[in-house]
Formats: C-alpha cells, structure tokens, sequence
C-alpha cells in the first residue's frame, strides 16, 4: 500500500461493513487494507483509501445537536471505467442498483450506482476512450 500521504481517503458511512467490504472488492475492485468489522473497514483502489465506517465507528457518534450520521446522499466517488457499457451490463448481471442509465455529456459518459447501504459511485469514461 502507498504511503498514506499518497492517499486520497474518503468515508462512507455503511450499515452494514461487511457488506460494504464485499461490494467493493467483489465488485469495484478494492482491496481490503483493514477491517475492524462491524464498526470499520478500510479498501483501497489504486490511490484512494476508501474508509468504511459503520453505526458503531467513531464516525458514526452523533454530533452535539444530536444529528447521526447516516449514508447516502449525492457526494460520490469517481471511478474511470475503459468501457461503461461493459461495466454496467456486468454490474447489473450481478444484482447492482443503478440510479440512473449512462448519460453522455462534452466530457464523456457517467452512470451512478449504489453500495448496499445507498452511497453513490460513478463510473466514468472520458470522451474519445
């Protein structure tokens, strides 16, 4: 693994961590760096950490007003795909939820889809690839 200063790290909050170790190394090619399952899980693909933090992590404390933090939501993780129609045929032959079919625009094509907790993740091919 990199040094962690080489890293860009992002956190999910999942329900479930074992679930979410296995969509990401089952299915987005993660590797598994560490697990503290249920409460944590750290994956990584290429240069970016992925930190899985489920209900029982210190993420998932609630803060001073009270609010829990959950998953889901708009932010996401960017993948480049060689061939998003390939991606997509064999994420969905797999049982994966989309929320949305490719679309195109002046950069290249883009499609979003779930982790089982409902995190988002693109998958994206530039334009001309």
């Amino acid at each position: 693994m990199p040094d962690d200063t080489d890293l860009v790290s992002v956190r999910y909050m999942v329900d479930d961590v074992d679930a979410a170790i296995a969509f990401y190394t089952k299915h987005l090619g993660f590797t598994l760096s560490m697990s503290a399952a249920p409460a944590f899980a750290d994956v990584a693909r290429g240069q970016l950490r992925l930190l899985l933090s489920g209900p029982t992590s210190s993420a998932g404390r609630p803060m001073p007003d009270g609010t829990v933090p959950s998953p889901g939501g708009w932010n996401r993780i960017h993948l480049i795909v060689g061939d998003i129609a390939a991606e997509v045929d064999r994420l969905r032959a797999a049982g994966v939820t989309f929320r949305n079919d490719i679309v195109t625009g002046p950069g290249g094509q883009q499609i979003l889809l779930e982790d089982p907790a409902g995190n988002v993740v693109e998958l994206f091919q530039p334009a001309g690839k």
